[in-house]
């Protein structure tokens, strides 16, 4: 195994995500994406229009290192750490989507259906985009945060709230996968 450009094993990737999640128990931080983006709204003026970005973002500062980081982190990693142009998928999961008409399932990140250039223009594709984001800001909204806030951060914490919200992260995903992707696309 090449560790540089090979994916790390979940032995490697899991206890470096624990040790993580131990240094922000013990500095007292909350982790997930949707509190990283609610500061940086704060940040550019936001609660001038909207009191729930009205908030003393400075103290949570440390949030938008945490979206620089992850930025620069994929950025580099695509970049100078990568060697595969596809995601790994097994075989049936290939013929399921080119079933569904993306025809470059595991040949590419990117599928050219859903992220092509031509997509930019159809009505469908950016109804969809502004649907799924609408739905994906209210829920974390909702839901007081992310997928990633409630199920790495939450559940470190034994949040029964947190548990909640990923078992029902769980059946939206397992809904949207199984009875709507079909007719969406």
């Amino acid at each position: 195994m090449n560790w540089i450009y090979d994916p790390w094993p979940w032995y490697i990737g899991g206890p470096l995500i624990a040790f993580v999640m131990l240094l922000l128990l013990l500095s007292e931080k909350k982790f997930g994406m949707s509190s990283n983006l609610r500061t940086i709204c704060a940040a550019f003026g936001a609660g001038k229009s909207t009191p729930f970005f009205d908030y003393d973002w400075k103290s949570q500062g440390w949030n938008i290192i945490v979206i620089l980081g992850a930025f620069v982190g994929g950025l580099i990693g695509a970049q100078f750490l990568s060697t595969q142009t596809a995601v790994d998928l097994h075989p049936d999961v290939i013929l399921q989507l080119q079933e569904l008409n993306i025809v470059d399932a595991g040949q590419a990140y990117m599928p050219e259906r859903l992220f092509g250039s031509a997509s930019r223009t159809d009505w469908k594709s950016l109804s969809i985009l502004a649907v799924g984001g609408f739905l994906v800001g209210f829920g974390a909204r909702y839901a007081g945060g992310c997928t990633s806030g409630h199920a790495i951060s939450g559940l470190s914490n034994l949040q029964l709230p947190s548990l909640i919200a990923v078992i029902g992260f769980f059946i939206g995903g397992i809904i949207m996968n199984h009875f709507l992707i079909g007719y969406i696309l």
